[in-house]
């Protein structure tokens, strides 16, 4: 089964297997790419709700990998729709192919190339330099933001 991200309904993804997606993805989808959707789901697509544990789940897989920031509420259910129903996700965004691979929940990539690698980024504070494993607001040496890192 596909579990579809709004990239596969904006670059008109098509299959043949069972597909798959969550409510919240239909509300970030205008113009053809929304009656793609409902034409999807009015064809016999499922519309799934993961489980708030599954969630949670994903969250804790998402802070581990430094992921959790960039993903929208959206994203983060959008895995555990395909953490649930043992699922090939379909997106194109970088941040939610790492936490599924972190997962081990299976990604196809629609218009740009996958990921190479899965990742736990490092933070590093923009003032003293310092890294920290762990995203914090500020720096609790210096008081400074932290931006991202990769960790190679």
């Amino acid at each position: 089964m596909y579990i579809l991200d709004s990239s596969a309904f904006i670059h008109d993804f098509h299959t043949t297997e069972q597909s798959a997606t969550i409510p919240l993805v239909r509300e970030e989808l205008e113009d053809e790419s929304a009656y793609r959707y409902d034409a999807m789901e009015g064809s016999g697509m499922h519309i799934h709700i993961p489980n708030e544990d599954t969630t949670e789940k994903v969250e804790r897989a998402a802070r581990e990998s430094g992921d959790f920031e960039t993903l929208s509420k959206t994203d983060i259910r959008l895995v555990a729709a395909s953490f649930e129903l043992d699922g090939v996700l379909v997106t194109d965004d970088y941040a939610m192919q790492n936490v599924a691979e972190k997962l081990h929940v299976d990604v196809e990539v629609i218009a740009r190339e996958g990921i190479e690698e899965q990742r736990d980024w490092r933070f590093q504070c923009q003032g003293c330099g310092r890294e920290f494993d762990d995203e914090k607001d500020r720096c609790p040496i210096c008081g400074s933001g932290l931006a991202r890192k990769n960790p190679n």
